[in-house]
């Protein structure tokens, strides 16, 4: 199935196949347990777009605040061993209320769990695709979820915001439903007295000044930051996002003008890149001077190691670090082609006079451009 070009909300009903990602707090009590009542009425209105012949890709959050219940925790584990023993014991107990939820429609739903590097490794992204391909071709309703389980700090997404941004792309999705705890985006908090909601964001320059650093909800990992986020890695790949509650979720595919409407502003481009872009956690940091910064920018050529005056990190080749200037400000992310060792004997000098000193297999770049992505600051 080949993506529709959405050009506004009054279209998302015709989307053939979404993308819709619900938070924990959508779908547990304020304690943190697991609520069939809340899960059974986003069901419900899935149920209802997959009867209308839209094609379903669930990404849930709720696994580890499921399992803060059964394994008697007074809240959200903070440690990750802590976390990755809930979510042990949640996914069982959520995807089991799932797949009655959903039959009780009919629908046959496939447990998906992936991890950071099963959306940007070539072979295991090629896998993930033609596996959730053929899923929605069988009528099933893939409910994917980050694999808490086995997920460490350096490989997972952080949020199920990010990865549901990277599963849009990876199916190849027409649109991608953001289900909340609020109803859209506002200019601030929802509950300071001048907020409003925003309707519709055609440019990412439209959210300058937009104060999105409320927290989120006690059972969850993402706040409104992390939902930007994902609507940038999202809408640069050629993909529009709606965001607004479960409770509206109804109204939003019908096409209604409910939640906020974030417009596709790119093309789509490589899952490696918006991985490393959005996604990737940085080892380390190289620091460019005035002229590497003017060519890696604005002439967008690979980093040499003449421009890096300076090496920050540990790292190994093939990771990914930052790119920024002289006064710190991050200007891109890149992989590396060497490790944190190798590059303070490389600084300041030309790829010939590595070539000739050390060999020829130190006259390559530091970051290849292929491996390199700007990164726009936020004002």
């Amino acid at each position: 199935m080949s993506a529709v070009a959405l050009q506004g909300r009054d279209q998302l009903p015709h989307a053939g196949r979404i993308v819709v990602k619900v938070g924990s707090s959508s779908l547990t009590t304020p304690d943190g347990h697991l609520d069939p009542q809340r899960l059974a009425a986003v069901v419900d209105v899935l149920a209802a777009r997959r009867a209308a012949g839209t094609q379903v890709v669930l990404v849930s959050s709720g696994a580890i605040a499921a399992g803060i219940g059964p394994l008697g925790l007074p809240a959200r584990p903070r440690d990750l061993a802590t976390q990755q023993a809930a979510a042990s014991v949640g996914q069982g107990l959520l995807v089991a209320d799932y797949e009655r939820a959903f039959a009780a429609h009919g629908l046959t739903v496939a447990q998906v769990l992936l991890t950071a590097e099963d959306t940007w490794r070539r072979g295991r992204y090629r896998n993930a695709h033609r596996a959730l391909t053929r899923l929605l071709d069988l009528g099933v309703v893939p409910i994917i979820n980050e694999n808490d389980a086995v997920a460490t700090d350096e490989i997972r997404f952080g949020d199920n915001d990010r990865l549901a941004a990277l599963v849009s792309h990876l199916v190849h999705a027409d649109v991608l439903a953001l289900l909340t705890d609020v109803d859209a985006l506002y200019t601030g908090p929802p509950s300071r007295p001048g907020s409003r909601r925003i309707a519709e964001v055609r440019a990412p320059g439209e959210l300058d000044g937009v104060d999105v650093t409320a927290r989120g909800s006690a059972v969850g990992t993402g706040g409104m930051v992390t939902k930007i986020e994902s609507v940038a890695i999202a809408t640069q790949s050629g993909i529009p996002v709606v965001l607004t509650s479960a409770a509206q979720a109804a109204a939003a595919f019908a096409g209604e003008d409910v939640g906020t409407w974030f417009a596709a502003t790119g093309r789509r481009r490589s899952i490696r890149l918006l991985w490393l872009a959005h996604a990737a956690r940085t080892r380390g940091r190289l620091v460019l001077d005035d002229g590497a910064v003017r060519a890696v920018v604005e002439r967008r050529t690979s980093l040499l190691p003449a421009g890096v005056t300076a090496v920050e990190g540990a790292f190994e080749a093939g990771d990914p670090v930052e790119l920024v200037d002289a006064a710190g400000g991050v200007v891109a992310r890149g992989l590396v082609a060497y490790g944190s060792d190798e590059v303070p004997q490389l600084l300041g000098h030309s790829t010939g006079d590595l070539r000739d000193t050390l060999g020829p297999g130190y006259d390559r770049e530091l970051v290849h451009r292929d491996d390199l992505v700007l990164v726009r600051r936020r004002r």
